[in-house]
């Protein structure tokens, strides 16, 4: 079968993009396996099957180890990107994810490069302090929902196995479906420092709604103001959460950067 796809990136957070009525009627957890692999398929961090925008989109994200999760920050900003170079003319676009309904406003545009403004919802936290016993270690966490669930790790700096660490997390006892794991240094009260270990992808560059937890737990401990820099390896995003009766607001960026078609065969699946 045939599988056209867009490729985009939101601060080095890949995904890949189909029409929702381009996309198999049937075993999408299976191709999304087989496209998202990096040897044998076209690569990427998730793959974002889409309903074509009316008065707004609908859209769903599967990770490449096939599961199907609430949403991604990076990939919704990626999924207007693509609804706006496809002939959706409102600066503003109302996206519905397995996380909430998500606005977005853009910013700027040149050519395929894109800035949007966009609506992270209300986090739910769950543990503002806890400690977390991983393997022979006591780490420092916060535990929320922003979308997704995610798990805070405070840290004083990076020279540790820390993606070993966020893969043991992952699968924590404590998390029955799993979770994503950002690492936060921080800098001082307007930048955090942050990696990011994302449930069913691993290592990953950036990550919205991870950032989006880092900015949260930060804030909440105090050591951050209501408006905060999130430095990631692919470079930074804004964030600003004015009370907690308010959605917190990211602003970052998203890229196009090819189109092309898949041939998704039985060989292809794990």
């Amino acid at each position: 079968m045939s599988i056209p796809f867009a490729k985009a990136h939101g601060a080095r957070n890949d995904f890949l993009l189909t029409w929702a009525d381009e996309a198999p009627l049937a075993g999408l957890p299976q191709a999304a396996i087989a496209i998202c692999d990096r040897n044998t398929g076209i690569g990427a961090d998730g793959w974002l099957v889409c309903d074509r925008p009316a008065d707004g989109m609908r859209i769903r994200l599967f990770n490449p180890d096939g599961g199907e999760v609430e949403m991604s920050g990076n990939g919704t900003r990626c999924a207007a990107a693509w609804a706006m170079a496809n002939g959706y003319e409102p600066e503003a676009i109302r996206i519905q994810t397995g996380g909430g309904e998500k606005h977005l406003r853009r910013l700027d545009r040149s050519g395929n490069e894109f800035l949007f403004e966009m609506n992270m919802g209300r986090p739910t936290v769950d543990a503002e302090r806890e400690a977390l016993v991983v393997g022979d270690e006591i780490v420092n966490c916060t535990i929320l929902n922003v979308g997704n669930p995610q798990c805070v790790v405070f840290v004083e700096n990076f020279d540790f196995d820390w993606p070993a660490m966020g893969a043991a997390i992952e699968k924590d006892a404590r998390f029955p479906k799993r979770t994503n794991v950002s690492f936060v240094r921080h800098v001082d009260g307007l930048n955090l420092d942050v990696r990011f270990f994302e449930r069913g992808v691993g290592v990953t560059n950036s990550s919205g709604t991870g950032s989006t937890g880092a900015a949260v737990a930060s804030m909440l401990r105090g050591i951050v103001g209501r408006a905060v820099t999130v430095n990631t390896p692919a470079g930074p995003l804004a964030f600003r959460w004015p009370t907690a009766d308010d959605d917190v607001v990211m602003v970052g960026p998203a890229e196009l950067i090819g189109l092309g078609t898949f041939f998704w065969k039985e060989s292809h699946d794990a």
